[in-house]
């Protein structure tokens, strides 16, 4: 026998066959080298035995016929069919065409055949038909794995201007394209119509790739679907194969995979809001750290330096017995005093104190302060004397609402703000309500809107929700949701 070709060569074929006879031939000799467990099953004969017996009786096919077709696509990647010129003798199951594939190892040549399409079988005991039920069992286990399929199956060949001709639609075309499956196949351009220049492109190129080189067809695009007035994405995958004419037929599948693009973009979207906010964080937390530098060297630093000459000065006068007036001592004390204003006022900006009152106290004070200093009324409400909150909950909570009053003062034109703080069974829910000239929902899309995309994301680390959206009447409603811990 001669050696068989590499496993490695005859796998992608073998695999297309796995249920099928499969059996290799040696070009040279025309002996069998290789046949499948299903071929010996078939035929009741060992690989010896059945290389003893003509190609005639075992394929339905002369050994002129088998040469002459692997000389002519003895260069292809890819199986062409043959049509068998007679029933075989040996075996139990006729089939009418073979699957042919030349393959090359070891500086040997071999051809490939793969016996498929049953369409009879005779039982040797009772000499009854069998062929009709195996048919029958695999159009039904076709038809449902088609039914089944999310997606359209199409086969399609090419128009004499290159063009696909679709020649099979599945159902699924009416769901998927909003066409019906006789239209597409009367006017496969009506699929062309409904994508942009570039898709169009794109998909032409691709079928003249897959032509030229009979590999598989991968596209994806954008295709507008006029009836339902919206957007698909679409994904088309289609494998050409060669027919007994000499025909290329592409089968393949379209389905709808605008829900992963759609998340896709939103992932990539969020991964540059995130990298945007991230600087921008940076950045403010560099401003922060410059200023609270600047507020210890200029305040700090400069009365500290301050009470030392002022000490220097009384300690040189008792040395040298000279006497300290009062008015010495107490500007010494006024220094220290705005010294601990300092201090105060730099680690209330680190962390407000007030926050160790508890976060109902904190927030009706800051919005005490906001109405003295801004003059804009600020009703706070809440439906507890107190609520049980985390440290990071109160800090986001506080922080939160310092930043919606700052943009109240900067942009709304209110004169009127609402804040509710309320706890139920699970939830804490802070509302913010202005009169001012409100907000649009573009606004919140804004590439430097890093102020409400950063509220978001301390919400968002709590497991919370955060929204933004125009008040019924007039103005803006901040609405911040955390869960109870």
């Amino acid at each position: 026998m001669s050696q068989l070709p590499d496993t490695s060569l005859l796998l992608d074929a073998l695999l297309l066959g796995v249920t099928d006879e499969v059996y290799v031939l040696n070009i040279s000799s025309m002996q069998l080298v290789y046949v499948s467990d299903s071929a010996l099953k078939d035929t009741a004969y060992d690989l010896e035995s059945l290389a003893e017996h003509s190609l005639d009786s075992l394929l339905g096919v002369s050994e002129s016929v088998l040469k002459s077709h692997a000389e002519s696509h003895r260069h292809h990647s890819y199986f062409v069919e043959i049509l068998q010129e007679q029933a075989p003798i040996i075996g139990n199951i006729k089939h009418n065409k073979l699957r042919l594939m030349v393959l090359e190892s070891a500086k040997k040549i071999f051809i490939l055949i793969i016996k498929n399409d049953v369409t009879e079988a005779v039982d040797q005991h009772n000499g009854e038909s069998g062929a009709k039920q195996v048919l029958s069992e695999n159009e039904t286990r076709s038809q449902t794995m088609v039914a089944n399929t999310p997606g359209l199956v199409f086969q399609f060949q090419l128009d004499s201007n290159g063009e696909m001709k679709f020649i099979h639609l599945t159902d699924g075309c009416k769901a998927l394209l909003g066409l019906n499956a006789e239209d597409l196949k009367e006017d496969s351009s009506l699929l062309y119509s409904m994508m942009n220049a570039r898709d169009r492109s794109v998909l032409r190129k691709r079928l003249e790739q897959s032509t030229t080189n009979l590999s598989l067809m991968n596209w994806e695009g954008k295709v507008w679907i006029d009836g339902w007035q919206d957007n698909k994405w679409l994904d088309l995958r289609a494998v050409p194969r060669v027919l007994s004419n000499g025909v290329v037929q592409w089968e393949g599948i379209m389905t709808n995979i605008t829900q992963s693009k759609n998340a896709k973009h939103e992932i990539e979207k969020s991964r540059r809001e995130l990298v945007e906010l991230t600087a921008h964080m940076q950045k403010i937390k560099e401003q922060e750290r410059s200023a609270i530098a600047r507020e210890i060297h200029d305040d700090l630093g400069g009365n500290l330096t301050a009470i030392k000459m002022g000490l220097s000065s009384i300690i040189n006068k008792l040395s040298k017995g000279q006497d300290v007036t009062i008015e010495q001592a107490q500007g010494l004390e006024s220094i220290l005093d705005s010294t601990f204003e300092a201090v105060h006022r730099i680690s209330s900006d680190l962390r407000p104190n007030v926050l160790d009152l508890g976060i109902v106290a904190a927030l009706e004070w800051q919005a005490k302060e906001f109405e003295k200093q801004l003059g804009i009324t600020c009703k706070f409400t809440c439906n507890q004397s107190e609520i049980s909150v985390t440290t990071d909950q109160g800090i986001t909570l506080f922080r939160i609402f310092q930043e919606s009053m700052s943009n109240i003062a900067k942009h709304a034109k209110a004169t009127h703000v609402s804040v509710d703080l309320s706890a139920f069974a699970h939830d804490i829910i802070l509302t913010i309500n202005d009169n001012g000239v409100g907000i649009k929902s573009s606004d919140t899309l804004k590439s430097n809107s890093f102020g409400l995309r950063g509220m978001r994301e301390r919400v968002t680390a709590l497991h919370g929700t955060f929204a933004v959206q125009q008040s019924n009447k007039q103005g803006t409603v901040i609405t911040i949701k955390l869960p109870v811990e």
